[in-house]
């Protein structure tokens, strides 16, 4: 089977950028990673994660280009076909390329449909819209007690050491 994604540009852009493509369900996150890098344009080299998500896109399990992780445990994308986390009751995924720009994708199981014979997988079928030339800037919102929080409030004076309970000549 052939699944349809729609990869939308994170919101915070001014006017819509996606792309409409297709690639068999049996291929990996890789697989699907490669089409969309090379459909937006990257070169493909910086580290990219892909998510699980719920329907209010809500980030879930991370599924990594590269295992970072101490203990070997990141589930990979050369690992995970996609029919393995992406399917009609599931048919979301948050996709992040650069971890330093942050290129933030929603990602959506459109349709299934049945492989074309005349057709090379994996396949872009539509372009709309040009990426801005810098990715759009992330507004993060703090909860309202954050705003009340005084790091300060204890009342020590960092610079009056004498007052502090600390051994500089501890070792």
């Amino acid at each position: 089977m052939i699944y349809r994604f729609r990869v939308i540009l994170d919101n915070d852009v001014e006017d819509d950028v996606f792309r409409d493509l297709e690639i068999r369900e049996t291929d990996t996150l890789e697989d699907l990673h490669n089409i969309i890098t090379q459909s937006f344009g990257f070169d493909g080299t910086e580290m990219a994660s892909f998510y699980l998500s719920d329907s209010q896109w809500n980030q879930g399990e991370e599924i990594s280009l590269f295992d970072l992780s101490e203990d070997a445990s990141a589930r990979l994308m050369e690992e995970t076909s996609i029919n393995d986390v992406v399917h009609e009751m599931q048919p979301r995924l948050i996709y992040v390329y650069d971890f330093l720009s942050m290129w933030t994708f929603f990602v959506e199981l459109a349709e299934i449909v049945e492989e074309s014979g005349d057709v090379d997988y994996p396949n872009l079928m539509f372009v709309h819209g040009q990426i801005p030339d810098v990715p759009p800037e992330k507004v993060f919102e703090a909860d309202d007690d954050f705003d009340d929080f005084d790091a300060f409030e204890d009342g020590l004076d960092l610079d009056d050491y004498d007052s502090l309970d600390f051994d500089e000549n501890w070792n």
